[in-house]
């Protein structure tokens, strides 16, 4: 029988250099390395007072290092990277056998605030010092996340008033039905009474709510949105998991190294709103060569506009690229299980009478064929329906009086001699920003570029969603939210560095 050396598991005391731990070319090396030599921390100093009095703090840079490389292994929880900085090796080197507890990293992530921003910046500059960013194109993209906010406290200022006015009877009834049972208290009694309490404190915090909020949110358009009453920055947004309560977060990817250039949480689903934001954010990486790609969701005329007024060159698809693209001819045959809610794809005919569609109209030479192979004559040519130009087609009566088809033709046989259609005449395209961004996309370098874009942006996303295991945020408030979306992108960044560069 073979014999072989003893495996060792579970706890065993060793003597451990830290400083071995971090091996050049790794994530944590660059993270160390950055922290300790490139970032300045001076703001963060600047919040301590405790030079006199009180008790010795965490150095910012050791909790830097821990949730930065939390955030890089996909552990968001505070209370997991205490645990992490308890069991874990390459915690404790990278934070000098540090153990802070869950209370201090999860303040020290929701108070960072704006001092975020300027990491963020610090680390691109490093990249842009490593000839990273090649500002050749810069790829837009977002991605609707749920936040630490609940989905059932939404609505308006007047669904709010109408909740609390029905609690508030509600409690008014019970106060009523107490003081009719004149006896000793039983336990239905402390129930009432602890319902009772329920009641009144949640109408006293919609009363507070709808006191420090007097006014509703207000949209793009100036229409009503939805008001949160957990968190008020973030918003319902529909996905293709379903409706969700949070935030968008966007991100602009540089093509050279997949570096993020500029990183932005919002509370709002609608992406046309962002592309204005977005690009003034990335005016100081961007040269006159700088193009940007987006997808179709941050198309809008206003959006076109601004971009062609400051001579800055862009490829954004409008929705119906893909139909005027031979190369997504096939796209609906991999489709798996349509979500009836989400699927726009036309629905099979029910009826059996023929539609305009089973005409055959020339539009050269303005003649119609009915499907018996019967001619049409016109009647009415340069009409208007809906502002759009048409022109409208009847049927003879000799040949549809004597028709076998007429069953399938006309709605109502017996009453209705003759069958019209009407069919709409193109329009001639105006030349606007719209227009001129079709013709752009519909080139052989517009579809380049939109290959180029997914090439760019959507790995950087695979790398965030899948390998960081980010699926939500834990904070609430925009500010926050923004922050904790710019660290997971300062991560992103680090590991080009450490992959990257020299």
């Amino acid at each position: 029988m073979p014999r072989f050396k003893t495996v060792h598991r579970g706890l065993k005391l060793l003597p451990i250099d830290f400083d071995k731990q971090l091996l050049p070319g790794t994530f944590e090396h660059a993270l160390s390395y950055l922290v300790d030599h490139e970032l300045d921390l001076s703001d963060f100093h600047a919040r301590y007072r405790n030079s006199v009095e009180g008790a010795p703090a965490y150095d910012p840079a050791v909790l830097l290092k821990i949730v930065l490389l939390a955030y890089s292994r996909g552990i968001i929880s505070s209370r997991k990277i205490a645990a992490a900085c308890r069991d874990h090796v390459l915690f404790m080197a990278i934070s000098g056998d540090s153990q802070p507890h869950f209370t201090t990293l999860a303040h020290f992530v929701s108070a960072m605030g704006e001092l975020a921003a300027k990491l963020f910046a610090q680390v691109l500059t490093v990249c842009d010092r490593q000839g990273l960013i090649g500002r050749e194109m810069f790829a837009i993209d977002g991605v609707k996340l749920p936040s630490n906010a609940s989905k059932a406290k939404s609505g308006t200022r007047a669904d709010f008033l109408r909740q609390a006015e029905k609690m508030e009877k509600a409690a008014q009834a019970m106060i009523e039905r107490q003081r009719q049972c004149d006896r000793q208290p039983e336990d239905d009694d402390l129930r009432a009474a602890r319902k009772l309490e329920r009641l009144q404190a949640n109408a006293r915090q919609l009363r507070s709510w709808l006191s420090e909020n007097p006014d509703d949110r207000k949209g793009a358009k100036g229409r009503v949105n939805l008001s949160n009453r957990t968190d008020n920055d973030s918003a319902k947004m529909a996905t293709s998991k379903g409706v969700v309560q949070g935030y968008t977060g966007v991100a602009t990817v540089d093509e050279q190294a997949q570096i993020i250039v500029d990183a932005q949480a919002h509370g709002t689903g609608s992406e046309q709103a962002l592309l204005t934001p977005v690009v003034a954010a990335t005016a100081a990486w961007r040269t006159p060569t700088t193009c940007y790609t987006a997808d179709a969701g941050y198309h809008s005329r206003k959006a076109l506009e601004q971009l062609e007024a400051a001579g800055i060159a862009a490829f954004i698809p409008d929705n119906g690229y893909r139909k005027r693209d031979s190369r997504y001819a096939g796209q609906a045959l991999h489709t798996e299980k349509p979500d009836p809610l989400w699927d726009k794809s036309a629905k099979p005919r029910t009826s059996r009478r023929y539609s305009p569609a089973d005409f055959h109209f020339d539009p050269i030479q303005q003649t119609c064929t009915c499907p018996a192979g019967k001619q049409l004559y016109g009647n009415g040519s340069n009409c208007l329906i809906k502002g759009q130009p048409a022109i409208k087609f009847k049927g003879a009566l000799r040949d549809c009086l004597s028709c076998l088809q007429r069953k399938q033709c006309l709605r109502t046989p017996e009453k209705t001699a003759a069958r019209q259609v009407t069919f709409c005449l193109p329009k001639a395209a105006p030349d606007n920003a719209l227009t001129r961004m079709r013709r752009r996309i519909d080139s052989p370098q517009g579809r380049e570029m939109i290959t180029r874009r997914f090439a760019t942006v959507e790995p950087v996303f695979g790398n965030l969603r899948h390998n960081k295991r980010l699926d939500r945020f834990s904070l609430r408030g925009r500010e926050r939210v923004d922050g904790q979306w710019k660290l997971y992108c300062v991560t992103h960044n680090i590991e080009k560095l450490a992959r990257c560069g020299t």
